[in-house]
């Protein structure tokens, strides 16, 4: 929960829809007139699916908010609904993730312009998938990753999986979300969390 501005940049609800929502690059933080981003995740669970939740995401007001990156999923459905431009037509979009392992920071999906996702993209698809059902363990080779502050010394810490700059920005959370496949509804969610960086911080489950 946000506590300034009472929206979430991640949720997941009874029905097992999950949203979260990015900055676009170069829209941190709030801006007078315009609605806080988080807001939308709270909006994005209040539906039992993701495929409602995208189309009801696709016409907001691309005036009321600032510039983002937004995933809502289900067991059947993901979505990547991009907000790039606050002004035209078509400047929120819904596409529908493809099938695999993508990325998603502040840039495109997958975007090699992206220092980060240039440098740890192939590291993710290099590793065996999470296990899931193992718990946090299963989960091993992604952690180790997700907790890599290994960096391009051109780019700076940033450019980090796990980071913080010298002005105090930086990862200061990270969360393992598993939804079951529609052949294994009887199968709860999993979420797991860390409170902190997570070089520093464990990863412990929440209760859904």
């Amino acid at each position: 929960m946000d506590e300034l501005a009472g929206g979430s940049w991640l949720g997941i609800n009874d029905w097992g829809v999950v949203a979260c929502i990015l900055n676009r690059q170069g829209t941190l933080g709030p801006l007078p007139g315009v609605r806080s981003r988080g807001e939308l995740v709270l909006d994005a669970l209040d539906v039992a699916d993701a495929k409602d939740a995208a189309d009801f995401l696709v016409d907001v007001d691309p005036l009321a908010y600032r510039p983002f990156n937004m995933i809502v999923a289900d067991n059947r459905d993901a979505f990547w609904i991009r907000h790039a431009d606050r002004d035209g037509a078509d400047a929120i979009t819904v596409n529908a993730l493809p099938v695999g392992l993508s990325v998603l920071t502040a840039l495109e999906l997958d975007d090699p312009e992206d220092p980060r996702i240039r440098a740890f993209l192939p590291r993710f698809r290099a590793v065996p998938r999470p296990d899931p059902d193992l718990g946090p363990e299963g989960w091993r080779e992604w952690t180790t990753l997700l907790a890599s502050r290994t960096h391009d010394v051109d780019k700076g810490p940033s450019s980090a999986m796990c980071f913080q700059t010298a002005r105090g920005f930086g990862t200061v959370s990270s969360a393992l979300v598993a939804l079951p496949s529609m052949e294994r509804t009887e199968i709860r969610p999993l979420f797991h969390f860390a409170k902190g960086p997570p070089d520093r911080f464990s990863y412990e489950p929440i209760a859904l």
